[in-house]
């Protein structure tokens, strides 16, 4: 952390204790970024980003209000804009009809830095990003091969007027591929990320075998064979589940979105005062947890100072929480999670997911498909379509194989899954032993959009829904 952006974020706090605010809290943020686009071979670009800055939250008369500086030079900088923030609390509270009240925190001075084991290095990133293009494209019938590696240096300081003083220093590695064949008229594209929190030990050799995987299968989609509307048994892979899990258990669990308060643009959650209530079968357990080492949603304390732990969301099917924040967690009569999260120092913090997972389960993948006399196995995240309060989904995978008497059969394309979400939560019946955690890059939320990386996943798991292949 840049030492003169975490002495003036000390001065916002000094400034805002003799300034009759009711609380305040300030986020210095210093990121650099390298990124790299490959594509067929040659480099398109290298991108250096170095970004910093302050964002401040404060409540006063029961209102909020915020404001973020970049790449502050003085505290003369900052007081003018500082001062407009605490004044914008007057104008809001005249209209606002509940003043906000916020949940106790601990006091925390801590200084976390996360274990790299291997310093991302711009030339050894050029390396594995064309490594794995040239594995894509040496593959029959392929026409177009990207490959994106890229890595953040993050350093985030946070601090409030409770006596909270965190610094928390991360690296993020991530490479992000696309195989694209084509053959008579027909195109196919296969897709995945790789990476995580920690150094380029989460992608070395990995995201080779990576690349070698969506390149075949592209290329054997071209032949493969759309399929019919049914409703059937589906047996869905880890990588599938994570999106899954991301849009009908992740999002509706964020209490804002609980209380309707992202109704006009982002949707609210079908299980509104369900807690307690049954909502799927025994075989359904979720949670978060920002404590999974490695994951992009790994942290130890979130951005309004709150110390994170494992959530329990769903218990045996019941409802049991909601992610919640220090003020959502006063309405529920609860504690916070440690779920609060913004893009970066410009924007307020939301209630987002840290890596929302389906627990594991104790059964062998084929095991679960043995156990299938006709369904399908659908593979790997594609496009989500979900309605305002998570009830109706439809989620579209890269590939689908035909299950018959327990074997998997024909390769399918262009295959979409649908349902509702208490249904198929009541319609699972097994859960795999292969828990894994898959990287999100790109989740949006909010007004203005943020967006923002996570984890999200999930074993092998069966249940009942309809599929379809679109052209």
């Amino acid at each position: 952390m840049d030492e003169k952006l975490q002495d003036l974020t000390d001065k916002i706090i000094k400034y805002a204790e003799k300034s009759e605010v009711q609380y305040c809290d300030a986020r210095a943020e210093h990121q650099l970024k390298k990124s790299i686009l490959i594509e067929n071979g040659e480099i398109e670009h290298i991108r250096n980003l170095e970004d910093k800055g302050i964002g401040v939250r404060l409540i006063k008369n029961g209102a909020w209000s915020f404001c973020s500086i970049t790449n502050p030079n003085s505290f003369n900088d900052i007081k003018e804009i500082l001062d407009k923030t605490i004044k914008n609390s007057d104008y809001t509270q005249s209209n606002k009809k509940n003043k906000i009240v916020l949940h106790n925190n601990s006091i925390n001075k801590k200084q976390i830095n996360f274990k790299v084991l291997k310093k991302p290095e711009i030339d050894e990133l050029i390396k594995i990003g064309l490594e794995c293009n040239k594995i894509i494209m040496n593959t029959k019938k392929i026409i177009k091969s990207v490959t994106n590696p890229y890595y953040t240096i993050n350093s985030k300081y946070f601090t409030n007027t409770e006596g909270s003083e965190i610094l928390q220093n991360f690296t993020d590695v991530i490479i992000e591929m696309v195989a694209t064949a084509h053959d008579s008229g027909q195109t196919q594209s296969i897709n995945i990320t790789e990476g995580g929190r920690g150094g380029l030990e989460l992608i070395t050799n990995k995201a080779q075998q990576s690349a070698k995987e969506i390149a075949k299968k592209s290329s054997e989609l071209l032949s493969a064979k759309p399929i019919k509307q049914e409703t059937s048994t589906v047996v869905m892979n880890p990588d599938f589940v994570s999106l899954l899990t991301h849009e009908i258990l992740g999002h509706p669990s964020e209490a804002d979105r609980v209380l309707g308060k992202e109704m006009a643009w982002a949707g609210g959650a079908w299980w509104k005062g369900k807690i307690g209530q049954k909502i799927g079968s025994e075989n359904l357990n979720v949670f978060d947890d920002p404590t999974i080492k490695e994951s992009l949603g790994w942290y130890y304390f979130d951005d309004e100072g709150v110390e994170t732990k494992k959530t329990s969301l769903i218990e045996k099917g019941i409802l049991k929480n909601h992610m919640q924040n220090r003020e959502t967690s006063e309405i529920f009569n609860t504690i916070p999670t440690g779920n609060m999260r913004a893009t970066n120092y410009r924007y307020m913090p939301l209630i987002r997911m840290a890596c929302t997972c389906i627990a594991n389960g104790d059964q062998k993948v084929d095991e679960i498909i043995k156990d299938v006399k006709n369904g399908y196995y659908i593979s790997n995240m594609k496009v989500p379509s979900i309605d305002m309060k998570r009830y109706n989904w439809s989620i579209s995978c890269q590939y689908a194989q035909k299950i018959e008497n327990g074997e998997l059969r024909d390769l399918h394309r262009d295959v979409i899954v649908m349902g509702t979400a208490p249904e198929f939560f009541n319609s699972i019946d097994a859960c795999g032993n292969d828990f894994t955690v898959r990287p999100i890059t790109n989740c949006g939320k909010g007004d203005p959009m943020q967006s923002m990386i996570m984890g999200n996943g999930g074993p092998t798991i069966r249940g009942t829904a309809t599929v379809k292949s679109v052209n």
